[in-house]
C-alpha cells in the first residue's frame, strides 16, 4: 500500500513574465496541501527557463502553506558552496516548522564547459565534484564545527558551526542517485534515497528498467543502518485522465507518445535509461504499477509532473491522483489521517 503520496514540478516559466510561472508554482503547492498530498517538490534549472532557486521559492511556499512537506530534487551541488547551501537549507527549514526534504546530487555542473569561467573563474580545475561536496553539506547541517574559532571578537558574538542550526533537517536530507554506487553510498552515509524515471544500465543489470531501479531500492537498502525501514521515494511520470477533457486526453497522450523511443535502448555515453510515461485512467495506472517491481517495493513516492504543461493541465492531474489514483494505491489523504 502506498503510504506517502508527493509530486515533482519543474516550475517552468515564460522569460518575459518570470513572476507570473513562480506564482502558478506556489499555487501548485498550495493546491497540493488543500488536496492531502504529504510531500510537494520542486526541481532545479540553472540557466535554463525552470526555477534556478528552489530553497527560495520553498521559502515563499513555507509561508503559504502548514503541513506538506517540501523537498528539491535535487540541487546539482557542483553549483554550490555546500556551507553557504547548509545556511539557506537550516534558515529554511526553521521558517517551514521542519518541513524542509532537501534532495541533493554530485557531478560536474551540466555544461561545465561552458559555464565553468563564470561559475568558477579562479578555482575551476582545484574543486571537488565528488560525494565529498555531500560530506561537507552533511557535516555543517548537523551541527558541526566549520571553523575553529567560537566567541566574542569585540562587541560581535560568533559561532564554529552553521547559525541557525535546525535540529532534525540532517535526517531529512535525500540523495537522488541514478546508478548502483550512488544508491550504496546513499546507504552507507544514512540519506534518505530519491529513484527517478532515470537510471543508468551498468553491467551485470539487464536492459530492464524495473529490474534496474529494483536493484538500487534494494542495494541502498543493504548498505543504510535502517534496512528495509530506510525510506525511498520513487518519481515516475504518471498522468491520469479521469477528469480530463478530450483535448487535454489527446495532449497527453501525444507527450507520451514522443517519449517513447528514447525508453527502448540505453541513451548517451552515460547509458541511461528512462521509463515509459503512463496515461491513462487511475484504474489503469494502479494496475500498470502494481505490476512495477520497483513501485512494489516501495511505499512512498513523488510523481513527476510533465515538464511543459498549463497550469489548468497539473490542476487537473493533481486533482485526479488526490482524488482517484492515491486511493486506488492505498493511499489516504494526510488531512484525513
Amino acid at each position: 500500500m502506498l503510504r506517502r503520496l508527493g509530486f515533482l514540478t519543474i516550475g517552468l516559466f515564460d522569460e518575459a513574465d518570470p513572476r507570473r510561472g513562480h506564482e502558478s508554482t506556489l499555487q501548485i503547492i498550495e493546491l497540493g496541501e488543500r488536496l492531502g498530498f504529504d510531500s510537494a517538490w520542486l526541481r532545479h534549472r540553472h540557466l535554463q527557463f525552470g526555477i534556478s532557486s528552489p530553497v527560495a521559492v520553498l521559502a515563499a511556499a513555507s509561508q503559504r502553506t502548514s503541513r506538506i512537506e517540501l523537498g528539491t530534487a535535487v540541487i546539482p551541488l557542483g553549483w554550490e558552496n555546500p556551507l553557504r547551501l547548509a545556511e539557506d537549507l537550516a534558515t529554511v527549514d526553521l521558517l517551514s516548522g521542519g518541513r524542509l526534504h532537501p534532495g541533493v546530487s554530485v557531478g560536474p555542473p551540466m555544461q561545465f564547459d561552458r559555464v565553468r569561467d563564470a561559475l568558477y573563474p579562479d578555482t575551476a580545475d582545484a574543486e571537488d565534484f565528488s560525494y565529498t561536496r555531500v560530506e561537507r553539506l552533511l557535516a555543517a547541517v548537523r551541527g558541526e564545527p566549520v571553523t575553529s574559532f567560537a566567541g566574542f571578537e569585540g562587541f560581535e558574538q560568533f559561532s564554529d558551526r552553521v547559525q541557525p542550526h535546525a535540529p532534525g533537517l540532517a535526517s531529512r536530507l535525500w540523495y537522488g542517485g541514478a546508478g548502483v554506487r550512488s544508491a550504496q553510498w546513499a546507504g552507507e552515509h544514512g540519506m534518505n534515497f530519491l529513484t527517478s524515471s532515470v537510471v543508468k544500465a551498468e553491467e551485470p543489470l539487464p536492459l530492464d528498467f524495473e529490474q534496474i531501479q529494483l536493484a538500487h531500492i534494494r542495494a541502498f537498502r543493504a548498505h543504510h543502518p535502517d534496512g528495509d525501514r530506510a525510506r525511498v521515494s520513487q518519481g515516475l511520470v504518471v498522468i491520469p485522465t479521469d477528469s480530463a477533457s478530450p483535448a487535454q486526453v489527446a495532449k497527453y497522450r501525444e507527450y507520451a507518445a514522443k517519449r517513447l523511443p528514447r525508453t527502448r535502448t540505453p541513451q548517451g555515453p552515460a547509458r541511461m535509461m528512462f521509463a515509459p510515461d503512463i496515461v491513462g485512467s487511475s484504474t489503469e495506472i494502479a494496475e500498470r504499477l502494481n505490476g512495477h517491481a520497483a513501485f512494489r517495493e516501495i511505499d512512498e513516492v513523488a510523481f513527476a509532473l510533465p515538464f511543459t504543461f498549463e497550469h489548468d493541465d497539473y490542476v487537473q492531474i493533481l486533482t485526479d491522483m488526490a482524488t482517484r489514483l492515491g486511493p486506488a494505491l492505498g493511499w489516504s489523504p494526510a488531512a484525513g489521517r
